[in-house]
């Protein structure tokens, strides 16, 4: 059975309104344009959250189209490799995510054309990254941080500054640059390429993809307010632009580091270029055409309020594990007083709050843990699990989904007594662990083996897919088997800032 979602984006016409921008823009060049990517190229989860329909790889697309004309350039920031930074959305650190991004392009037809390690220092760490990527035939530039940066714009521009880091060679006319998170150095990058090229009589220019805040819709449009619950560790707030109020009488938006960066942006781009900057505003510097593909508002706006209580949990669960400061969380509840919102307006919440209760009176918990889990299928049907001494609350929600959308017996055992004693055995007895219940990592790997003998477990493996993209809450924090299960059938998670024991070490 297959249900469909209302969609609020037409990812056709996106595509379309966007490869012109584009291509306006170089055509304003005379040679090549650097094309700084904001947030992801690729598998851009928060976009297909907020913007119900839009494909998370439509900007690959984009550039497929485009690929005769694209050069990618992949930046990293040295103190990110240093740090172990992580890409939320799928738990990585920043240099695999860099790894796994180049594959990404390959498996696209698109090369990328050379990684830069941005501010490196001689940092253990990212000199072993360079090492490695080196070994496998990739071409990898280090810039280092520049002297008097932001303030000494005549040293910046100069042979000591920009003209100090490696020119970076680039054959096409459009020089794709990009990163796996903010902060990842790209703007300098395009900047000291630009430097470099008018010191060689090349008139590049210089324009900038940022996908979020929607420069055309209002300050507190629902979609420009989710953008700020999902930076609200970087403080980031959509203002309007007043720049460009005050250059074209037209109100738009963007957000603050960039309004408060533009001053100095504009004069480095009229010190390199020797010419009065082409751009009046930050908003003039982008070539976003998001909103064209916007087909429903009220889609679009109730799926950005999900997003704002999605980010609030993980908020609040990320300063539980003191990932993140107070001020942190007190933004994110911030917002969600802003537009008025509740935790309980996310319809899994309660039942899985409620499923824990239920495994409480009746006594089924794990240790005196009693862990309860939800999850909303396409169609609005709520689903519930319970932990048990056999199996995690998230686990159960799982084979209670999959039993549900394949039509099979709520009471209907998809596991033999069998696997499961043997996978115990193993895991308390040889290995000697304390955790022995089954986590979703596990529960996947068994039910894929019981499906070779076992029909009913057979249908429920074929209904995972239908899985992708339900909305699912646990009444705790899930252990690392339970997240990377749920990370795989790509479910949008949210949890309460409570731990599922009092041990301090989990490792299943």
């Amino acid at each position: 059975m297959k249900f469909t979602r209302r969609s609020g984006f037409d990812n056709e016409k996106y595509l379309r309104e966007q490869t012109t921008s584009i291509l306006e823009r170089v055509n304003h060049f005379q040679d090549k344009l650097y094309l700084e990517f904001g947030g992801k190229i690729m598998h851009d989860l928060h976009a297909a959250r907020v913007l119900p329909g839009f494909d998370p790889n439509v900007k690959m697309r984009l550039l497929q189209l485009l690929r005769d004309k694209v050069d990618v350039i992949l930046c990293i920031h040295a103190g990110a490799i240093e740090q172990k930074k992580i890409r939320a959305d799928f738990g990585i650190t920043y240099d695999v995510d860099a790894l796994k991004s180049i594959d990404d392009f390959r498996q696209w037809g698109i090369d990328i054309r050379a990684v830069v390690i941005t501010r490196y220092e001689g940092q253990a760490p990212a000199r072993t990254f360079r090492n490695k990527l080196e070994m496998r035939g990739i071409k990898v530039y280090v810039h280092r941080p520049l002297p008097g940066y932001p303030a000494d714009i005549d040293q910046i521009v100069s042979d000591q500054g920009y003209g100090a880091n490696d020119y970076i060679y680039t054959e096409k006319p459009i020089v794709v640059v990009t990163g796996p998170g903010p902060g990842s150095g790209k703007l300098a990058t395009c900047l000291c390429n630009l430097y470099h090229d008018y010191k060689n009589g090349i008139k590049a220019g210089y324009a900038k993809f940022e996908t979020f805040p929607i420069w055309d819709l209002p300050v507190d449009h629902m979609v420009n307010i989710a953008y700020e619950a999902a930076t609200a560790d970087l403080k980031d707030e959509v203002l309007i632009d007043e720049d460009h109020f005050r250059a074209y009488h037209v109100k738009t938006v963007n957000y603050n580091r960039d309004i408060e960066a533009f001053g100095l942006l504009k004069r480095i781009l009229e010190k390199i270029t020797g010419n009065t900057s082409m751009y009046q505003s930050p908003t003039d510097m982008g070539v976003n055409r998001l909103s064209a593909g916007i087909t429903d508002d009220t889609v679009i706006t109730e799926a950005s309020r999900q997003e704002i209580i999605r980010r609030y949990f993980r908020s609040a669960v990320e300063y539980a594990l003191g990932v993140v400061d107070k001020d942190t969380l007190d933004r994110s509840r911030h917002i969600m007083e802003r537009v008025r919102a509740t935790p309980e307006e996310r319809r899994v919440v309660l039942p899985a709050r409620k499923a824990a209760s239920e495994a409480s009176k009746n006594g089924k918990g794990n240790e005196g843990v009693f862990c309860g889990a939800a999850l909303e299928l396409p169609d609005g049907t709520l689903i519930t699990g319970k932990n048990s001494p056999l199996m995690h609350a998230a686990s159960s929600l799982i084979l209670n989904a999959t039993k549900h959308l394949a039509g099979l017996p709520d009471s209907m055992y998809l596991l033999p007594q069998s696997l499961i004693d043997s996978v115990t055995y193993l895991k308390k007895d040889i290995l000697e662990g304390r955790m022995v219940s089954l986590d979703v990592d596990e529960t996947l790997i068994v039910l894929g083996i019981s499906a070779l003998s076992n029909p009913a477990a057979q249908m429920a493996l074929e209904n995972l897919k239908q899985l992708r993209n339900c909305e699912v809450h646990l009444t705790h924090i899930p252990s690392p088997g339970d997240e990377a299960g749920l990370r795989k059938l790509r479910v949008n998670l949210t949890c309460d800032p409570e731990f599922s024991g009092k041990n301090l070490f989990v490792n299943g």
